[in-house]
């Protein structure tokens, strides 16, 4: 299993960013999947966990509203649509496998992450 975020960037408060995640080793929309981050000086963030064998799927209030999911099959890639974003989403983004249980999704498996960076 592996999973590679990439797209990060430099944007401006306000700005928008797609990340993608291509995954290989496994079927992407077969297996629960997400997105989580991790800002300097803080613990890891789950911002969104689609569990298909559950039907049940996590969004973090800090990503509703403003971030979107979606997926090419054909690709087996994985997308993360940012947008309105702010100082504070300022962080490092993996895509990961991942579980909902109570209290908040589990992830595993998480590859190397890509850098976003939102600054005037």
């Amino acid at each position: 299993v592996q999973l590679q975020a990439s797209g990060g960037g430099l944007v401006q408060p306000g700005g928008s960013l797609r990340l993608s995640c291509a995954a290989s080793g496994f079927i992407l929309a077969d297996d629960a999947v997400g997105w989580l981050r991790q800002a300097p000086g803080k613990e890891r963030e789950g911002l969104y966990c689609w569990d298909p064998s559950e039907g049940s799927t996590y969004y973090a209030d800090s990503a509703r509203g403003r971030f979107t999911i979606s997926r090419d099959d054909a690709k087996n890639t994985m997308y993360l649509q940012m947008s309105r974003l702010r100082p504070e989403d300022t962080a490092v983004y993996y895509c990961a496998l991942c579980k909902n249980v109570v209290g908040g999704p589990r992830f595993t498996d998480w590859g190397q992450g890509t850098q976003v960076t939102v600054s005037s």
